[in-house]
């Protein structure tokens, strides 16, 4: 058995990466405007599963639980998302309802990851983390495909997460795990909802666009808050830090 588990997960992501390929490539064979923006399209949901394939694959024991096989099927949707919403950009067409089905899908699945993980008993920070970076590819697809309608000003709602993440490297303080959160996790669920609610069909511009805006104002505040939280972390451990090692003290 303790040889065996490690290769789990790697069953598990080129199994993801196969049903990926077979339905994002037929797809693309069917919606692409020609052979190159089919390629690029391609390349585009691959990207999706690349980083999500990364993410088990790093892991030691590289293991994949019931809960995470889950989130691999959000992936696999999210990657077929972003090939169509790649798709309808190169050919100049507007979001079609097929990426709205398999978008409002994959936004929906994140409800049952959750339990899964909790009924199994298999919670875990990677798996956590694994979650977190398949709801922002969902965000950041949803939110190129709304670009094309609404304008490039809400690029912001999918780019925030990895200007965050960027952020990280250049001030450590914001690599620091953040205590679980209800309003973060229900403010992150309002983004990919307010984006398929834009992208609808029969829904006036005027009204996705007061959603969005919504939305970002709510992401705003909840990486405004995030931060400022982990900044006044940073202050207080190294204090803490130095007055517990006073001979004395």
């Amino acid at each position: 058995m303790a040889i065996r588990t490690p290769g789990r997960g790697s069953a598990d992501v080129a199994a993801a990466a196969a049903a990926y390929f077979a339905a994002g490539g037929w797809l693309v064979s069917v919606h692409s405007p020609d052979p190159l923006a089919g390629l690029v399209a391609t390349g585009a949901g691959a990207a999706v599963m690349v980083r999500t394939a990364g993410s088990i694959l790093q892991r030691r024991p590289r293991v994949c639980t019931p809960a995470d096989r889950v989130t691999l099927v959000r992936a696999v949707l999210v990657a077929c998302c972003a090939a169509l919403a790649a798709t309808g950009f190169l050919g100049r067409q507007p979001p079609g309802t097929l990426l709205l089905l398999l978008g409002a899908t994959a936004w929906a699945l994140d409800a049952l990851d959750g339990p899964v993980a909790r009924r199994t008993r298999s919670a875990s920070e990677a798996g956590a983390r694994l979650d977190t970076e398949t709801d922002a590819a969902l965000t950041l697809v949803l939110s190129c495909a709304a670009a094309a309608a609404l304008g490039p000003w809400t690029l912001l709602i999918g780019s925030l997460y990895y200007a965050f993440t960027a952020a990280g490297r250049f001030r450590p303080a914001l690599r620091k795990t953040l205590p679980p959160s209800r309003a973060r996790k229900a403010i992150g669920a309002v983004q990919p909802g307010a984006l398929l609610l834009a992208l609808a069909p029969g829904v006036p511009a005027d009204v996705g666009a007061a959603g969005l805006l919504a939305a970002l104002a709510l992401l705003l505040f909840s990486f405004g808050r995030d931060a400022a939280a982990l900044e006044r972390r940073a202050a207080v451990e190294p204090e803490a830090a130095g007055t517990a090692v006073i001979p004395g003290s």
